[in-house]
């Protein structure tokens, strides 16, 4: 700045020294030093813009594709959805015993998860157990009580007719048969009546038992030892594995171009290289007017090993069935042309990761339609800047259409 200050003083028209050449040079080099600041302060401004100041950009992602991309008719995404399912709890509360199984354990209808502490059902069920024994034995005093004296009754009617004992006798024998009659009877109620309160008890000794209802794998960390429990609480989660379905929206307006019975081919986010053939076996029953879409079911024709629920799907509804060596081929990860550009000799693409951008090399292999093929780059499902602006670099601040 001394040096500016100096140069600019020299402009200074005296009066008494004639201009020459040497005035000249110092005006050059003021003119000069200007336009190196004008410069610096251009790129500083531009830099700092850039970082301040969102961009408006346009978004595209990196996909996979595959060999079937000529034949699909629509894509949507999804997920893996079990349809038979159970959460399983317990019918009565109590404090849980016994847990018998744990996350991933596979269990058939009918097996025991767990129990719940029951020593005072136990109690209670042979208590039950005895009055009922002892309602059978005065059931059964009872039962031999009438039969004596009937058989009295019978020897005293046969004296009766012979005059050989008073009638007086007989009619007490006959009032003794009928309340001996009516105390079996009663006896035999008393016993149906503590049958009734044992069954109830061992029913209740049965509900400390918890059972999976279904064929199926448990799913979730199941409830542990000790935890207090009821028909509220959730004791353990199972699916049927043999009832997964890919659940994906289809847009309304191309349901048309969907049929039950129609090829797919299902990607799923967790394996991105492995494809899956797939058919369409269901429509849902209503249209989700907020979203203006139906759900699409798909079935997994090929093998399941390693598909869990709720994983994310992408679902493409073909024309024709893939074949063996089709289903083989690996997918190829693409992006836009217009996602590509050249940044220090190199190609580069702008990937968006919380409102800003990161420049990020990629190696391409050669073009796929519109899109060019990459050997090395972002991972599928990156969004990335189509058509990058010259001032974008990393750390810019960017704004889609979806902000």
């Amino acid at each position: 700045m001394d040096q500016l200050s100096s140069d600019l003083a020299s402009l200074k028209i005296s009066r008494d020294e004639p201009t020459g050449p040497s005035s000249a040079r110092r005006v050059s080099v003021v003119l000069v030093v200007l336009a190196i600041l004008g410069g610096l302060g251009y790129f500083v401004v531009t830099a700092i813009g850039a970082r301040v100041f969102k961009q408006n950009v346009q978004v595209t992602e990196v996909m996979l594709i595959s060999s079937s991309q000529a034949s699909i008719s629509v894509t949507s995404t999804g997920y893996v959805v079990p349809q038979t399912t159970a959460k399983v709890g317990a019918k009565v509360m109590g404090r849980l015993e016994k847990v018998l199984v744990k996350e991933g354990d596979v269990v058939k209808a009918g097996d025991v998860i767990a129990t719940l502490a029951s020593a005072d059902q136990r109690s209670a069920v042979a208590a039950a157990s005895s009055r009922v024994a002892v309602a059978r034995a005065r059931a059964e005093t009872a039962r031999a009580n009438l039969a004596e004296v009937t058989r009295q009754l019978e020897r005293t009617r046969g004296l009766l007719a012979a005059n050989a004992v008073p009638r007086a006798q007989f009619e007490d024998l006959e009032t003794r048969a009928a309340s001996l009659a009516e105390s079996q009877k009663a006896a035999q109620a008393d016993i149906a009546a503590v049958e009734a309160e044992a069954h109830t008890l061992r029913v209740g000794m049965d509900d400390r038992v918890i059972l999976a209802p279904i064929d199926g794998t448990i799913i979730a960390k199941p409830a542990a030892m000790g935890e207090t429990v009821g028909p509220s609480s959730l004791v353990a989660e199972l699916a049927d594995f043999a009832s997964i379905l890919v659940e994906t929206d289809v847009p309304e307006a191309r349901l048309s171009q969907i049929s039950p019975g129609a090829p797919c081919e299902l990607v799923l986010d967790a394996y991105p290289n492995k494809r899956f053939r797939g058919v369409v076996v269901e429509f849902g029953k209503r249209v989700n007017r907020a979203k203006a879409t139906v759900v699409v079911k798909v079935r997994f024709e090929d093998t399941t090993e390693g598909v869990l629920p709720d994983m994310a799907a992408r679902v493409s509804f073909l024309r024709e069935k893939l074949s063996e060596a089709a289903l083989l081929e690996k997918p190829k990860k693409v992006v836009a042309a217009e996602a590509v550009v050249e940044r220090g000799g190199r190609k580069v693409v702008f990937v968006i990761e919380d409102g800003q951008v990161k420049e990020t090399p990629v190696l391409v292999a050669g073009s796929v339609g519109s899109n060019v093929e990459l050997q090395d780059g972002p991972a599928p499902g990156a969004r990335v800047v189509r058509n990058p602006s010259t001032e974008l670099r990393t750390g810019s601040k960017v704004k889609t259409a979806d902000d």
